[in-house]
């Protein structure tokens, strides 16, 4: 309502109403419609006032009852019930705050009695307030709140809403509802390499492209930075929502063209179908999570509907992290440690040590079921830090001339404490730096690569060497020998593997022994286990082997037992 200058009417005689509230010509800086009543009849209108009940067929001094009456027939509906309310609370003398809607206006009404004395009261305030702006103003915001704001979808509020309806109509019918997690693969990179405005065009593509796939009746909502939810309503067969996974996997999967930059990425799809998985919103989400899991595990780029034994074997997993979690703590860690033999004097050079995990109940786990489940849950930091310490203090009781190895996971890089822990373990152990030997993967310098260079340099500053471990499996091995000296190359076990089962199988041993001899770098092959692997490796010139027919990981003290029977020098009869 617009403020309007507001006097009071001519005929009105002064009185106690007055008295209360002021002289009349105080009530110009009202800008509400404004009524007061005493014993019943209509002493003071404001302009604003005569505006809104104006026109009503009210006659000249309406009583409170009439002019309420009057307010509450504009409701279309509950207009008795309304009324109702407002005659109790009349008889009470207590007082009553509503809203009514009228050809496009909202307005508030506010009563209040004064001069209350046993029950009863003298007279009655009125405001009236036009709010339809403010409710409009509030409706778009509440509107705005229910949107993400950069692709327009529903945001995880409004889905919760859409998926909670469709599962109501799936309860009162025979129909199914399903929903279809969507998770981008290969987005981050996006995002790093090209900027978020580029990575924030993308995703609103996306969100076109998802919305071209769907019906009028179903639903998509962009629930994370690069997830979306989609809710298939009125499913007849699941073989409509297979084939609207495998639409929205191949539409996501096509070429993006986005200020000049030509993008592929591609989509992991988790479905879960209520109500064969569930008919709580929470329950069948977090069924898709799982079937989206299982779509990344097994490769990306695919579809994957829920099945039971994926919810068993998550909770399997979260039963081995908790136990992961309290295994540092109770001290079920331990290293085994893997001899390296060098070819040219069959001389033992060096150790790798390698994580072991005795479980109370489980017994000896694996390496491969808890190490990328730590990294995962970022524990591999601490563990990791335990392992150095650990194997130097183990190095240090061993012959001079032997080194240890430990493997660094990329994690450990992306903190600030590696080199401080790495310095510590060797002051407190009493090792020499020229007897450590830090192993890393490809991976690790795939993250934040500038960053990492800059940590390798200060620890081979320190004399610790580096080697790069698993070398010819991923596709920029060759790129990372440039741009860091390292002091060894492993060469991966599945090379040495084809040198017997592949007519050309040597020929990646014979490349890589004589790029590290070209390099001045020690060549390492990784999983000899027969006398033939052994005769072929040093054929071909690599300097080290390690394996099963040199030794197989062992326990520290039966390490100290093998160094007390081959000598002071660590001599092997490989």
């Amino acid at each position: 309502m617009q403020a309007v200058q507001v006097r009071a009417r001519p005929e009105t005689t002064p009185g106690p109403a007055e008295s209360a509230l002021g002289p009349a010509p105080y009530l110009d800086v009202v800008r509400q419609g404004f009524l007061v009543f005493e014993r019943g009849r209509l002493v003071l209108c404001t302009g604003p006032a005569r505006d809104v009940v104006g026109g009503f067929g009210l006659p000249e001094r309406p009583s409170l009852r009439q002019a309420l009456h009057t307010l509450c027939r504009l409701l279309p509906l509950r207009r008795d019930a309304l009324f109702a309310q407002v005659r109790c609370a009349l008889d009470r003398c207590e007082g009553l705050a509503f809203e009514i809607q009228h050809a496009g206006l909202t307005l508030e009404v506010g009563i209040q009695p004064f001069g209350r004395s046993r029950g009863t009261c003298r007279g009655w305030t009125v405001t009236l307030e036009d709010v339809t702006l403010r409710r409009a103003a509030e409706s778009a915001a509440s509107e705005r709140a229910r949107l993400d704001p950069l692709t327009g979808l529903p945001n995880r509020l409004h889905l919760r809403e859409r998926l909670e309806d469709a599962l109501a109509q799936v309860e009162t019918s025979d129909g199914a509802c399903a929903v279809l997690l969507v998770d981008l693969d290969r987005f981050k990179p996006v995002n790093d390499t090209l900027g978020h405005a580029i990575g924030d065009a993308l995703l609103a593509k996306v969100a076109e492209r998802l919305s071209a796939t769907l019906r009028p009746c179903d639903t998509v909502a962009r629930i994370g930075g690069d997830e979306f939810v989609v809710v298939q309503r009125g499913v007849t067969d699941l073989e409509e929502t297979r084939v609207l996974a495998r639409r929205i996997v191949d539409l996501i999967g096509r070429t993006y063209m986005i200020e000049g930059q030509l993008l592929t990425i591609g989509a992991s799809v988790g479905v879960a179908v209520a109500p064969r998985d569930g008919t709580d919103a929470d329950r069948l989400l977090k069924c898709a999570d799982l079937a989206l899991y299982r779509a990344k595990l097994e490769g990306r780029g695919a579809f994957r509907f829920f099945e039971a034994e994926m919810d068993a074997r998550m909770q399997a997993r979260r039963r081995l992290e908790l136990d992961i979690r309290q295994a540092l703590g109770r001290r079920e860690f331990s290293l085994h440690y893997q001899p390296q033999l060098n070819l040219e004097n069959d001389r033992v050079t060096g150790c790798e040590a390698l994580l072991r995990w005795t479980h109370p109940e489980r017994g000896m786990v694996p390496p491969g079921e808890f190490i990328s489940l730590a990294e995962e849950i970022g524990l591999i930091v601490p563990i990791g830090e335990w392992v150095i310490r650990q194997a130097c203090r183990d190095a240090a009781t061993w012959p001079s001339a032997i080194n240890v190895a430990v493997n660094v996971s990329p994690a450990q890089f992306k903190g600030d404490r590696l080199v401080e822990v790495i310095v510590s373990a060797l002051a407190s152990s009493g090792l020499a730096a020229s007897r450590l030997e830090i192993e890393i993967t490809e991976g690790v310098l795939l993250q934040e690569n500038e960053r990492t260079l800059r940590t390798l340099h200060r620890l081979r500053a320190l004399g610790i060497r580096v080697s790069m471990d698993d070398f010819g499996t991923g596709y920029s091995s060759l790129s990372y020998l440039r741009s860091f000296p390292f002091d060894k190359i492993k060469i991966d076990r599945s090379f040495v593997a084809d040198i017997t089962q592949k007519p050309d199988g040597d020929a990646v041993i014979r490349a890589i022994a004589g790029l590290g001899r070209s390099l001045g770098m020690t060549t390492v092959a990784e999983g000899v286990e027969t006398e033939d692997q052994m005769r072929r490796i040093r054929a071909e010139g690599c300097t080290d082997v390690q394996g099963y027919l040199v030794s197989r990981p062992i326990p520290a003290q039966a390490l100290l037992a093998l160094f007390n029977d081959l000598g002071p020098h660590g001599l092997a009869q490989a």
